[in-house]
């Protein structure tokens, strides 16, 4: 963004919106979490989450309005004005998954598939799918072989168990996993990544849509971002997106022992492709230390995670400010004990993401949070910060 786009900031006194443990709308939100985590997807297919979008912002169409850019992008925006002078705050997440899709049926036993996502090539080994109509109705399979050279997707190939009822080309397939869960205050499903972060935002949206004044927030829900970011890079080209929007992109990103799950979720400061857009990023943290000073109970991390990309990454490189915000997560792209199986020491095993419920509650905290206090005056800027010390200490160097 060109550097002389500035933000103007509200003098309004700060609010402090409450971020209790247990809030009194979590069971709601808890279950639109494990119907969207539980949804088939793929980058490009991604038609049952944008449906379940679709009817949820309907029974909001009084406040809510859904649109579609160019590439099937979903913008969700509030009705009422925004505000003047302020810049547009945008939570994004992504609509897909890693998962296969049907690309030829060669007999009727056995599918090709090609996997868009990323998995390494040992977990593919005589693993179990499911496959799934357009009705809903799944079909056992086993993967007997896997081309994993081939572009742009690897290409498996499955023996089905059964004679598929009305598969077709373009079906989804999904690993054959355990039925969704709650349990011991983790959530154990198909794609936590990152619907996971689509259910925060919609549950903060819905909490912020009768909050007062901030008409300037939206979500953006991107398309196939597991191979690669298309939708994200499609909307930056095309300018989906005001030059001056503040974008906070929201991830699932792995877990390692310095970012635990249940640790609170995380304000990430980039991945392993990129620092995220310092201004923006340095901004929310002041905000959550000044909102954490109020309430002693508000949770959160503040990591590099450099276990993937993420779309704040595609937004900057066009010119966003961008940053992120993400839940640690257990069983990325559903490969358990990855580093064990990359070294030899264990077996190749898919499972269930999961992820901390009382770490998804925390980001729809600071979802709202940023929505009530990013342009508060305030919360003092880093730089106003570095002025005070050297009005106080700058005697020193005389």
């Amino acid at each position: 963004m060109p550097a002389t786009v500035r933000t103007k900031r509200i003098t309004a006194a700060a609010r402090k919106p409450s971020t209790p443990a247990r809030p009194v709308d979590a069971a709601r939100f808890e279950k639109w979490l494990l119907e969207l985590t539980s949804l088939p997807t793929a980058a490009g297919k991604e038609e049952r989450v944008i449906a379940w979008i679709e009817r949820w912002t309907k029974e909001r169409s009084k406040d809510l309005q859904l649109d579609h850019d160019p590439f099937g992008n979903l913008l969700i925006t509030q009705r009422r004005r925004s505000i003047k002078g302020v810049a547009p705050i945008w939570f994004q997440a992504h609509l897909d998954h890693p998962a296969f899709v049907v690309r030829a049926i060669l007999d009727a036993k056995t599918i090709e598939l090609e996997f868009r996502g990323g998995v390494h090539d040992p977990y593919f080994d005589h693993a179990s799918i499911e496959v799934i109509d357009e009705k809903g109705r799944a079909t056992i399979a086993t993967i007997t072989s896997i081309e994993s050279t081939a572009k742009p997707f690897k290409i498996a190939t499955a023996r089905l168990k059964s004679s598929p009822r009305s598969l077709s080309i373009g079906d989804i397939g999904r690993w054959l996993l355990p039925k969704p869960k709650i349990a011991k205050g983790l959530l154990h499903t198909h794609g936590c990544d990152d619907l996971a972060a689509v259910a925060a935002a919609l549950c903060a949206l819905d909490r912020i849509r009768a909050k007062h004044d901030h008409g300037h927030v939206g979500i953006l829900l991107t398309r196939a971002e597991e191979i690669g970011f298309i939708g994200t890079i499609g909307a930056a080209r095309a300018g989906t997106l005001a030059t001056d929007a503040r974008v906070i992109c929201l991830e699932n990103s792995r877990s390692f022992a310095e970012s635990p799950i249940g640790g609170g979720p995380i304000l990430r400061v980039g991945d392993r492709r990129s620092v995220f857009t310092p201004e923006l990023t340095n901004r929310i943290g002041d905000v959550l230390l000044a909102h954490q000073k109020m309430h002693p109970s508000f949770v959160f991390q503040r990591k590099l995670m450099a276990g993937g990309s993420c779309e704040a990454t595609a937004f900057a490189a066009y010119g966003y400010r961008s940053t992120c915000l993400c839940l640690p997560l257990g069983n990325y792209h559903n490969m358990a004990d990855i580093d064990g199986v990359l070294a030899g020491k264990r077996p190749a095993k898919v499972a269930s993401e999961f992820i901390s419920i009382s770490d998804f509650h925390g980001l729809i905290g600071m979802l709202e949070v940023i929505s009530h206090s990013l342009d508060i005056a305030s919360v003092p800027a880093t730089r106003d910060a570095m002025e005070t010390l050297w009005k106080d200490l700058a005697f020193v160097l005389s």
